[in-house]
Formats: structure tokens, sequence, C-alpha cells
């Protein structure tokens, strides 16, 4: 079994150091009470809502900054994932998102579906989501929006993830009462299909006129929703045998992955319907 921690946190968009100090902090406590992974927001060390690309790029890390070094030594020898915004050697910005163990930097995977606003400051990313071999299983890494595309997410199961870990900032949207916030119903659902553990760490607050859901989640292999933290900042806990992800078995005869029938998936790669008769 794995203990694993998602964390809620409420970043301050353009308090790097304090976002940092409180990140880091979350580790150690998630990692003093056992964690051996844990799971921070999208963007956790910038905040979400810049106000211009100046304001992002000063804001924003690079993979080898002293930052994740912090990060290494918070985790203590646990696998840690968390959001940055991050500027590479020739400028470019991207919503990140790091895998960090004992030995620093695992992947760096760089968001590829970018939400609304976000196309004014960041570059989407160009390759899939990473599915690293760590000390507690093999974890695949997306951002947020990245999990509403089935592609994607499959595209982690047949890499052979045990566990999605997805840094995320939702925001609010009303739904009925007695029901969970769309993405969380995503998340569930796309568990229960892949046969994959899913770890959402969500934000909490409002920010810049912006109100997050507080939507930190972790659904097991199966699709059922393990620990939630709901309003405000915490942490959400469960202990998860990660081995269960790579039997896709559903019953003698159903193999989730075994029955797919890729021969009949073309359509997938062409364009929509009114795109081509556009």
């Amino acid at each position: 079994m794995t203990r694993v921690a998602a964390v809620q946190l409420a970043p301050v968009v353009g308090d790097l150091s304090g976002n940092l100090d409180r990140a880091v902090a979350a580790i150690e406590e998630a990692v003093a009470e056992g964690a051996e992974l844990v799971v921070l927001p999208e963007l956790a060390t910038s905040g979400y809502v810049f106000a211009s690309v100046d304001e992002t790029r000063s804001l924003a890390l690079s993979p080898a900054d002293p930052a994740f070094d912090r990060v290494a030594a918070a985790g203590a020898g646990a696998v840690v994932v968390l959001g940055f915004a991050e500027a590479d050697d020739a400028g470019r910005l991207f919503n990140s998102a790091a895998l960090v163990d004992a030995s620093g930097v695992r992947a760096v995977y760089r968001k590829v579906h970018l939400w609304d606003q976000e196309k004014r400051f960041f570059t989407p990313g160009d390759a899939r989501p990473p599915v690293v071999e760590t000390a507690v299983g093999r974890v695949g890494v997306m951002i947020c929006f990245d999990l509403e595309f089935p592609e994607w997410t499959r595209i982690a199961a047949l890499s052979g993830a045990d566990l999605l870990a997805v840094p995320t900032n939702w925001p609010l949207v009303p739904v009925p009462a007695g029901e969970r916030a769309p993405e969380v119903q995503i998340a569930i659902a796309t568990a229960r299909m892949n046969k994959m553990a899913i770890v959402c760490a969500d934000r909490t607050g409002r920010e810049r006129g912006v109100d997050w859901t507080g939507g930190t989640s972790i659904v097991d292999a199966e699709g059922a929703l393990r620990s939630a933290v709901g309003d405000g900042t915490g942490t959400a806990w469960a202990e998860l045998d990660l081995l269960l992800s790579r039997d896709k078995r559903q019953a003698e005869l159903v193999d989730l992955l075994g029955d797919r029938r890729p021969d009949l998936y073309g359509p997938l790669l062409e364009p929509p319907q009114a795109e081509r008769r556009g």
C-alpha cells in the first residue's frame, strides 16, 4: 500500500517566495504524517490569475532552480508532484508540473491543453504525459484541463501509469445540490474506465475575482472517491494499492485495454464534421 497525500493550498499570485515556503511546509507536514506520494496544485508557486505576460515571466522558474532542491529536501525520499510557471532558455513560458524525488527533478510536463486565458500567457506543451518509474510505482503527470481529454488520459494508461497525478486549478462553477464538481466526476469516470488511480490536488480561495472549487480528490483504480478536502486548505489522504492498476480485467472476459478496437478508431484523428464541411 502507498500512503498518498493531495494537498489543497491557496497560492497568492505574485508571491513567489511565500508560495514556495507554503508548498515546502505542506510537503514536510505530509511527509511527517507518512506520505510517500504528495501532490500539490497547478501553478502552486506562482498563483494563477496573471495580469500580464511580464508578471508571469517574473514568477517563472527553471527546473534547475534551487527551489526544486528545497522541494526534494522537504520530500525526504517521497515522490512530490507540483505545478509551477516555467521559463525555458528561449524565453517561452509554460504551465508545467515537476515530479521530484530524493534525486531531484525526475520529469517536467508542460500542459498541452491550455484553458481559456492561459493561452494569453503560456505556450502549449508538445509532449505526451510522462510516466515515471518511482519508488512507489509508475506515476503519470498531467495538469487540470488535460484530464478532460479522454485520448490524453488513455495515453497515460497505455503507457503503464499506476497512478495519474494531476495538479489543478478548477474555477468554481454552479452545480445542482448534492452533485460533485464536474471535474471531480470526470476524474472518477476516467479512473474507472482506465483502471488507474487519479490524484487531483486543487486550490482554494479567491484570486483577482476568481473563486476556486476546492475539489482536491483521491480516486482509486476502481473509480471510488477515497478522500476529498472540500472548502479551505487541507490534505486528502488515502492508502492505495497501486499494483491494482496493472490488472485491467473487470470480469473474466473483460479487459479494459485488451478489448479496445483501434482498427475502428480512425475518426479520432480526423477533423470534426463541421470543420470538414467548412
